[in-house]
Formats: C-alpha cells, sequence, structure tokens
C-alpha cells in the first residue's frame, strides 16, 4: 500500500537555514523565482551564509511564517498577511516549494489545504486570498482544487518575458471552506 509523504507546516528551525539560504541567494536563477512574480525585480545582493544565519537569528520567524517539511525536510516556505484595515478579516496568503523535483506531485496543493485551514483556525479570517499571474497555472489549479474561486482578474497587468499576463485573485470564504 503507498502512503503519502508526512507533509507538515512547523517553524523555522535552524537546520532549514541552509536550505533557505541555498534556494534564495545561493542558487543562480533557481526555477521557484520564474513563478513567483518574475515581474517583481529580484535583489541581487550577495550575501554571505554567515550574515544569513546572523540575520535569521535575530530576526525569528512569527505565526504568520512557516516551513514546509516533506518527511521533516525544508522543501519550502508559507507565509500569510491580514489585509488592511486591521480586524478587517481578509489574510492574503504566500506560498513557495524551490525544488522542481517536488512540483506535480500534489505537494503544493497539500501545504495550501493546511494553511488554508490553519490560517482560519488561527486568526479571525473571514475571507483568504492569494495572488497570482496568468502563466502560474499549477498554482491557479492547485488553489481551485483546494476550494479557491478566481474573485478577480486584471488582464495583462504584468508584463515579463516579452508577453503581457493577467493578474489573478483567487479567494476563499470562511463558511465555504471544508
Amino acid at each position: 500500500m503507498n502512503s503519502l509523504p508526512d507533509l507538515t507546516l512547523r517553524s523555522r528551525l535552524p537546520e532549514d537555514l541552509a536550505t533557505l539560504y541555498r534556494w534564495m541567494y545561493a542558487e543562480k536563477n533557481p526555477e521557484w523565482q520564474r513563478w513567483d512574480g518574475p515581474y517583481f525585480p529580484k535583489s541581487n545582493a550577495a550575501l554571505s551564509f554567515e550574515t544569513y544565519a546572523e540575520r535569521a537569528v535575530t530576526n525569528p520567524w512569527d505565526a504568520d511564517q512557516r516551513i514546509i517539511a516533506l518527511d521533516g525536510q525544508c522543501i519550502g516556505s508559507v507565509s500569510r498577511s491580514e489585509e488592511e484595515p486591521a480586524g478587517g478579516g481578509w489574510f492574503e496568503l504566500g506560498i513557495v516549494i524551490f525544488d522542481p523535483a517536488h512540483w506535480g506531485s500534489g505537494l503544493g496543493r497539500r501545504a495550501l489545504r493546511l494553511w488554508t485551514a490553519r490560517t482560519f483556525g488561527e486568526t479571525s479570517a473571514h475571507v483568504i486570498t492569494l495572488t497570482t499571474w496568468s502563466g502560474n497555472q499549477r498554482l491557479i489549479r492547485a488553489a481551485e482544487r483546494s476550494g479557491y474561486r478566481e474573485c478577480a482578474r486584471i488582464p495583462e497587468a504584468r508584463t515579463w518575458d516579452g508577453q503581457r499576463w493577467d493578474s489573478v485573485k483567487l479567494a476563499v470564504l470562511r463558511r465555504d471552506w471544508r
């Protein structure tokens, strides 16, 4: 019998720093950045692992950021922020799985479901949204399969790789979450 690998959302641990550093600073042009808002400028600032680790220690993550762990190993992260005005019940989520070897197997959808459930459970969220671009069909499908519905599309709002792309926002209401 095939069982699914253990996928969890957890706090950042010291042993995660090498993986996070690799995918955020050491890899040149990592594939995940081609899908995570590629139209936004990326920082090319060189940062040593030592400096990164020092900053991580002095800037711990809070409850709005979690590691996506597969069988205990860091493969990505999730984040959330409350949209203004505070107390209005609207939260925006973010999700990234770094290594393309982990794409296409449903891990992103599982992580999104876990993060959505945790956000509804830990916050006063009435509605949760996530925003992407029309070129990121994997994220759009994962969100739709998780119960999100497209609620806004701004045509040709983003320019990337010589082409125009729509900005796409998906949402799920607390009462519709299963």
